[in-house]
């Protein structure tokens, strides 16, 4: 039983579980709820919305389900596992940390990096799955599904294989004759050649080969794409046949020259049977760049045209102005000649007069300003010559040491408000530096927290101690016994030895029993102290409960006060 509550290793990781008051009710986290916290939600929101999670868009759920849902949604699209997202973070390779206080406090300004970056990743992994089931998909495709070109192409193959294998058939060579044991042996490779090639019949073999010959190269054509060959490339060599075969060349070059006809036919007939598309796109081609063409003709034309139109139009214009002042001009011109030339004169000295006179009033009246100006001075300092000199100097005086003792008054009191200034930055920053009640449970927590890990590290290292002291003492207690059967074996040889060895162990029982006693004390007075501790334990829990009660109580009393006091405020204002 000792062994077993030893080994009871103790999860030092594990988060701590839900605490509650003394009523039994659940102790909420203080959350930190400004303008900045509700924009970086709702900025959260939308990317796991963007990333597939709809599910935070149900009304119903709190702020705290959605974000860390949203966060398992994501995590488990990248690894497929059910990890805690704190421990999986680091492993993913997350450049952002995030403690489970945080999420828990719903610190949304340090979540909102971790949530991008995971829907991030999230992206990248759909976008490779899609590519590769998409990949996937079309290799099925092609396995079980064909284009009509390639069902075609499959059919003309196999007609052609069937022609191929058909006509070997038919030409198949057949041995005629043989070559006596008489006639000796030839010796040379070429002869051997010969002789054989005869014993099958020679110009049946000849045929045979060109046409077998001539058919594998087809079959080679088709099966590269249907490619049509030029002309040099179709046609073999009278001489390259004859290296080959080496009999007949003249029937040989007749047979290479059909077939590269019969090539060049092909040739010719396959754009009418596999053309038409192509044909059609190179028309469409041509078309469309005719007509970009004509277009920027058009716009060419049009813009000279627009401008010529407008040139036009200009020198009409500035025609039609000319004429019209040169009619004024001959009018005038014509009134003039009609008129009295004395009467006409007379008209013109009169204008003149009239324009003098208007230049000479402006210069009077420029004039008695400024003689306006010199004598509203002369009576200013005649006044100051007369009597009121001595108070203006005085009245001075008085102003100047009234603003010099008023800049000094400013300039101390300039001072005065730096001196307060850098007293409130100071004050400032000694109330900044203490942290703020929502900071102070944070840090409780953590506190909390590391308490906790640090008991349990704490518990699991006793734990250990305890195990070695035990094992300790039962390998002694081993030794010793050992040591004693050894020294008993040894003493059973006289009665002597044998006496003594009894007494030692009679010594040996005596000693255990009164250390047996002695931990049978101690253990009764640890129990005792245990007990002891447990009804002090109890004692202070019914204190704590009944002070909650009093507060309980003596707060419901605060508040039918303040009814009370309400009620008679408003009984007396009326």
């Amino acid at each position: 039983m000792a062994a077993t509550s030893v080994f009871q290793r103790v999860r030092t990781g594990s988060k701590i579980g839900a605490q509650y008051d003394q009523e039994g009710n659940l102790i909420k986290v203080e959350t930190r709820e400004d303008e900045e916290q509700s924009v970086k939600l709702a900025e959260i929101l939308e990317l796991l919305l963007a990333a597939g999670y709809f599910r935070a868009r149900i009304k119903g759920l709190s702020p705290f389900d959605k974000v860390v849902g949203g966060m398992t949604w994501c995590i488990t699209t990248l690894c497929r596992t059910n990890k805690k997202i704190v421990s999986v973070l680091p492993r993913m390779k997350c450049p952002h940390r995030l403690e489970p206080h945080q999420i828990q406090g719903l610190d949304f300004i340090h979540i909102f990096p971790v949530v991008q970056w995971l829907v991030k990743k999230a992206i990248e992994t759909r976008e490779e799955m899609g590519d590769y089931v998409r990949s996937y998909s079309i290799s099925q495709f092609q396995k079980t599904h064909a284009f009509p070109e390639d069902e075609e192409f499959e059919l003309r193959k196999e007609r052609v294989i069937s022609t191929v294998v058909n006509v070997c058939e038919v030409y198949a060579p057949q041995r005629r004759y043989k070559r006596q044991v008489d006639a000796g042996e030839l010796l040379d490779e070429e002869s051997r050649v010969h002789s054989t090639l005869l014993e099958f019949v020679n110009f049946l073999l000849t045929n045979q080969f060109c046409v077998i010959f001539f058919l594998q190269l087809r079959i080679k054509a088709l099966m590269t794409g249907m490619a049509a060959m030029a002309t040099e490339e179709g046609k073999l060599s009278a001489s390259t046949v004859g290296q080959i075969v080496g009999l007949q060349s003249e029937e040989i070059k007749q047979i290479a020259t059909e077939y590269a006809e019969k090539a060049e036919r092909s040739v010719e007939d396959r754009p009418e049977r596999f053309g038409p598309a192509q044909q059609h796109r190179r028309q469409l081609a041509s078309l469309n760049k005719q007509i970009t063409q004509k277009t920027k003709e058009l716009e060419d034309v049009i813009h000279s045209h627009t401008h010529t139109t407008y040139c036009s139009f200009e020198n009409a214009d500035i025609t039609v102005i000319t004429e019209k002042l040169e009619k004024e001009l001959s009018s005038l011109e014509d009134m003039e000649s009609q008129t009295d030339s004395g009467l006409l004169e007379k008209l013109r000295a009169l204008v003149a007069m009239n324009e003098n006179l208007k230049h000479q009033e402006q210069t009077f009246r420029s004039h008695c300003r400024e003689e306006m100006t010199r004598l509203q001075q002369n009576i200013e300092e005649l006044k100051l010559e007369y009597g009121e000199g001595d108070e203006k100097k005085e009245m001075n005086i008085l102003i100047d040491q009234q603003y010099t003792a008023d800049r000094e008054k400013l300039q101390k009191i300039r001072l005065l408000m730096a001196r307060r200034n850098r007293e409130i930055a100071i004050l400032q920053r000694k109330i900044d530096e203490v942290p703020s009640r929502a900071e102070l449970t944070q840090y409780q927590k953590r506190f909390i927290e590391l308490y906790s890990q640090v008991s349990a590290t704490h518990k699991e290292t006793k734990q250990f101690f305890t195990l070695y002291n035990t094992l300790d003492d039962k390998k002694v207690y081993l030794e010793k016994e050992v040591s004693d059967y050894v020294c008993g074996f040894r003493a059973m040889a006289s009665s002597g030895s044998k006496e003594q060895f009894l007494r030692q162990m009679e010594q040996i029982v005596e000693g255990i029993k009164q250390s047996r006693m002695k931990m049978e004390k101690k253990r009764q007075e640890n129990k005792m102290r245990r007990d002891q501790l447990n009804d002090e334990y109890l004692e202070l829990l019914d204190k704590q409960r009944l002070y909650f009660k009093t507060v309980k109580d003596f707060k419901e009393e605060c508040r039918k006060n303040e009814m009370l006091l309400s009620k008679l405020r408003a009984k007396g204002a009326s």
